[in-house]
């Protein structure tokens, strides 16, 4: 269906949980996040739920999410379950990469076409200060075994940091060289943590776009400008919300793991939607897509959900 502003709302961006195995300096705080009762999160079967009633309404495209999707009990359950709704249904999951070996194969299985796995630094030093004590080695290898379970339509997420991991972009474009992936780098947005960071950690995709002279535009592909390096055989994509707003084109709505819509990444506005089930349910999703504003804030008060990136799910 279309929201208000007549934007075609296809994608769902659904988070199985907010916990995770890392703690990534402009996601979530250092101490971690309270763990929420049981009670208060979605099962399996909501989920399942959910995504069958936005499947009503003409939702396609479901990415799972998390803090990290892979820690969540019952992921495959749900992945086969979302499939067995309708198989034409795109499947992905976001993951940090680090447990794919050991679940790349049963993902496949499950039905999953797509994974997204964030790496901000190929730099051991610099990705263990990011993510608070993480091994950079488990993430290639994660994405190795991705590669070798069959997925070949790979992207890796980064986020970029001004003063962080800006000296390692030409070594993450660099992983086109050989592989058939997509590097994605994302402007880091003023949110959750990193809302209350000074400003010069921020910084745009024109510092990638310099070691871009010799690459062609392919295409535009959702909220991502793509480009290829001569010779390379991978892309690499820019994403950039807050120097070049993709709002007019943003075509999706979340659901946080505690059962809240979010008609925007950085609204305050939240729809409940645990305990709602059949026509309910698809009403509250209608009216979440209803509300969807027309954009973000972030030129004149910033974002205004209270939230940290974990708790949405990106």
């Amino acid at each position: 269906m279309n929201d208000s502003y007549g934007r075609k709302i296809q994608y769902l961006r659904l988070s199985v949980t907010d916990l995770c195995n890392y703690r990534c300096v402009y996601c979530m705080p250092e101490t971690g996040v309270h763990k929420k009762d049981h009670s208060e999160i979605l099962s399996i079967e909501e989920m399942t739920e959910i995504v069958r009633a936005a499947y009503a309404l003409d939702i396609r495209k479901v990415r799972l999410t998390g803090g990290e999707p892979l820690v969540r009990k019952g992921i495959l359950t749900l992945c086969r379950n979302i499939k067995e709704i309708d198989n034409a249904i795109e499947l992905g999951v976001t993951t940090n990469g680090s447990l794919l070996p050991a679940m790349t194969k049963d993902l496949k299985a499950a039905g999953v076409d797509r994974l997204n796995i964030s790496l901000d630094s190929l730099n051991p030093e610099t990705f263990s200060k990011i993510t608070r004590g993480g091994n950079v080695q488990n993430v290639l290898n994660g994405i190795r075994s991705a590669q070798d379970a069959g997925f070949d339509n790979i992207k890796i997420n980064t986020v970029l940091m001004n003063g962080i991991n800006d000296k390692d972009i030409f070594d993450l474009i660099r992983l086109t060289r050989d592989n058939q992936i997509h590097v994605r780098f994302i402007e880091l947005m003023p949110l959750g943590v990193a809302k209350y960071w000074n400003s010069n950690r921020f910084m745009t995709t024109k510092a990638v776009e310099g070691y871009l002279h010799n690459a062609e535009l392919l295409r535009i592909d959702g909220v991502a400008r793509v480009y290829r390096i001569a010779g390379y055989k991978g892309t690499i994509g820019l994403i950039c919300p807050m120097s070049d707003s993709f709002c007019p084109s943003c075509n999706k709505i979340r659901v946080t793991a505690d059962g809240k819509l979010k008609p925007c990444l950085h609204s305050h506005q939240e729809i409940e939607l645990k305990g709602l089930h059949g026509k309910e349910l698809e009403k509250a999703i209608t009216d979440g897509i209803l509300q969807k504003p027309q954009s973000h804030r972030f030129g004149t008060v910033g974002s205004a959900t209270e939230r940290f990136m974990n708790e949405i799910g990106g």
